[in-house]
Order: C-alpha cells, then sequence, then structure tokens
C-alpha cells in the first residue's frame, strides 16, 4: 500500500474483514484484498484480474464453448456490478465482470 499510496478500507465479509484498496484523494476503489477463507477459500492464491465485459452471461458461455471453466458461481461485486471467477484452457485464472443493468 505505501509504494503505490492506496488506503485500506475494511469490507465486512461476516465473521471477518476483506479489504478494498481506495486512492487517498477520490476514495476510489482500486483493488481488492480477500482472505483465503469463506466463500474465496478455493481460489488460488494470487493477484486476481478483473476484465470487463458487456454481457458476464455470454461470456461465461463463451468461456466454457471455448474450453475454458467456471470457478465460481456470479457473485455480487458492488451495488452496480457482478462477476464470476474463470480459467481459460491453459490454467490462467482472472474474474470477468459487468454492471447490472438498472430498471428505470
Amino acid at each position: 500500500m505505501s509504494v503505490v499510496g492506496w488506503q485500506q478500507n475494511p469490507v465486512s465479509m461476516g465473521e471477518y474483514d476483506d479489504y478494498s484498496m481506495q486512492t487517498p484523494d477520490s476514495k476510489t476503489a482500486v483493488a481488492g484484498v480477500c482472505h483465503a477463507t469463506g466463500v474465496n477459500q478455493d481460489l488460488p492464491a494470487q493477484w486476481l484480474m478483473y476484465i470487463k465485459v458487456s454481457d458476464l452471461d455470454a461470456s461465461i458461455a463463451q468461456v466454457v464453448k471455448l474450453g475454458g471453466s467456471v470457478l465460481t458461481t456470479i457473485k455480487k461485486l458492488s451495488d452496480s456490478s457482478h462477476f464470476a471467477v474463470i480459467k481459460d484452457p491453459v490454467g490462467a485464472v482472472f474474474a470477468i465482470y459487468a454492471e447490472i443493468e438498472q430498471d428505470n
């Protein structure tokens, strides 16, 4: 954190806290730090990159079609987005996320 100037903000996971990392000026969340416990216990220990997609369900279907696998169910990332962790056919693990369409 001290290398890039981020500040930690606790995110309650019920019995413990994970953390979002925020810029000190705008308090914008730029990263997260999660314990390998609870809903994250089966994920590999690594920095997890998130890639934004336009349609999460269609992207998940394409992952499976092309030989990858889905490691998690679709989960809430924030009030306005959701994500899933996937693995490509050669083993690279990352998350894909999309904005949740809001009803007007």
